[in-house]
């Protein structure tokens, strides 16, 4: 189907064009040209329908740091401030409220949890306006994958054109320097998590990847850093000098450790930098959030980046980081046509339209030709059906396609009030489901009937995979897997539901302001916002 959206367009290409009215011309999943709304259109579109967004039209979103299975837990409220990551890893409260119930969502036999979990976490992405994130890992007897449903997946994308792009790798790799080269040096991308923290500690897991008899750094193109928070100046200009790139957090470095990643120095030495939300314990809802909470980090460090710069670390910087720069993005011809529509007047400015939007300000999500999330008067028009979902005041409709056939099919009001349940009854979930008392008043099936994949936590360790380098530095090696193992949780208790949406979530901005760690300056700006 060729189909012709009118809207404004940032299109985030090398020159940052903009059409104040312009048009994008799709065939199928493709976009065969963009262009200004009163030029000629290109050949096999006369008589195309048009459809007017009534908003500004960019890249959809690309997130590369975001623990997907946790989102459906509230905002943590961190005990205190932290130095590196393996403090807070093995903190009680942090057990009790994240690690623990997570653990229990993993145990479980019933298919509809995790039929649900994937369901909702995913929707939180979409309704940010995010086309493209790290995958949800699950295991079976025999088989580690990825869930897959509306969203582009880097670490699975299903299409050959898209290269893989690796996100852990084997536990004796991630403490061999030798290997952990090897993997450097064979992947196309390679995300881990480096010097997670502010301390000198944290900055060893960099140091690490030196190898001290060559001096050779296991660093290269392949590799993208996530939080890279303790590193210095002579750091960055080492990642940059080996075509490495990062990814920053900054709300969940400043709720942990009351500071963040030095992007200035990073950009200074010429290090490509990509925005990610972490995960809802210790971050934003979705990336459109974590653009607002960049923005004002940005303001009030004096880090120097304009608005467009921001916009890029969503869409083109990730997507080239991952090597898919070719396909998406950008908005021009030749891209798959992911995109992501805001109501926004045409006279405000261009990329501050998008820092400054909320999720009930996105008017269409796109992905691969097909409308995803929208209003439903523009669903319609673009020949879309889907399940309405209500955000604040107003509603989306959501077509999440056929979904993963592997997992039971449910609607995010199924998924929510599951959720829901499954999060209150954690103290005796598991047992409950030994007496076949399943989730919202379902009668659970033998044991025979349990699912074949199940969830696979991508934080907690001892799976054979590492997240992280853990290579010596010096006569001890590096990471949180050396800590001392984690204090005795209290019992676990009932939680609820992180809302969907900050619209859906009347109580976020005072939970920001009662977080202890992040710095005045930045609460007080946080208070414009949310």
């Amino acid at each position: 189907m060729k189909i012709i959206l009118h809207g404004r367009v940032v299109a985030m290409d090398q020159a940052f064009t903009v059409f104040s009215q312009g048009a994008i011309y799709v065939d199928g999943n493709t976009i065969v040209a963009v262009a200004d709304a009163v030029a000629p259109p290109p050949a096999g579109f006369a008589g195309a329908p048009i459809v007017d967004t009534g908003g500004t039209i960019f890249p959809g979103l690309v997130e590369l740091h975001n623990h997907l299975s946790y989102d459906a837990l509230q905002m943590w409220h961190v005990p205190r401030k932290f130095t590196d990551r393996g403090q807070w890893q093995s903190n009680s409260d942090y057990v009790s409220n994240v690690s623990g119930p997570m653990g229990v969502i993993a145990k479980s036999k019933d298919p509809h949890l995790l039929a649900s979990l994937v369901r909702y976490v995913e929707t939180k992405c979409l309704l940010g306006g995010v086309t493209t994130a790290q995958g949800i890992s699950l295991k079976g007897d025999n088989l580690d994958t990825y869930y897959k449903s509306a969203m582009r997946v880097v670490d699975d994308p299903g299409d050959p054109k898209f290269p893989k792009t690796s996100t852990r790798i084997p536990d004796v790799d991630a403490s061999d320097w030798a290997a952990f080269k090897k993997s450097v040096d064979k992947a196309s991308c390679l995300l881990l998590h480096l010097s997670e923290g502010l301390d000198p500690k944290a900055r060893e897991a960099f140091l690490a990847l030196q190898d001290p008899h060559s001096k050779e750094w296991a660093i290269g193109p392949s590799l993208a850093g996530i939080h890279c928070a303790a590193l210095q100046s002579p750091d960055f200009a080492v990642m940059a000098s080996k075509g490495a790139s990062a990814v920053w957090s900054p709300l969940s470095n400043l709720l942990l450790y009351g500071g963040t990643t030095d992007v200035k120095a990073a950009r200074q030495a010429g290090v490509p930098v990509a925005l990610g939300s972490d995960w809802s314990p210790s971050g934003s809802k979705n990336l459109l959030n974590e653009l607002k909470v960049a923005m004002i980090a940005n303001s009030v460090n004096g880090i120097g980046l304009a608005d467009r710069d921001l916009v890029a670390m969503a869409t083109a910087v990730p997507a080239s980081i991952v090597k898919w720069g070719a396909w998406i993005g950008s908005l021009s011809a030749g891209k798959r046509a992911d995109l992501l529509v805001v109501d926004a007047p045409a006279s405000s400015d261009p990329y501050g339209s998008l820092l400054h939007a909320r999720e009930t300000d996105v008017r269409l999500v796109m992905i691969d030709g097909r409308a995803v999330v929208g209003l439903k008067a523009l669903m319609t028009a673009l020949g879309q059906t889907g399940e309405e979902v209500p955000l604040g005041s107003q509603t989306r409709v959501i077509d999440y396609g056929p979904g993963d056939p592997r997992i039971p099919s449910v609607t995010f009001a199924e998924a929510q009030a599951a959720l829901a349940d499954a999060l209150h009854r954690i103290p005796t979930l598991l047992e409950d489901e030994k007496a076949g008392h399943g989730l919202s008043g379902r009668r659970l099936a033998s044991a025979a009937a349990a699912p074949q994949l199940r969830l696979a936590l991508d934080e907690q360790h001892g799976a054979g995979f590492a997240l992280r380098p853990r290579l010596p530095f010096g006569d001890k090696l590096t990471g949180p897997d050396a800590e001392a193992a984690p204090a005795a949780p209290a019992p676990l208790k009932a939680l609820k539901l992180d809302p969907v949406a900050v619209a859906d979530d009347p109580g976020y901005g005072a939970l920001l302001q009662g977080q202890i760690n992040i710095p005045a300056a930045i609460k007080s700006a946080l208070k414009s916002i949310y």
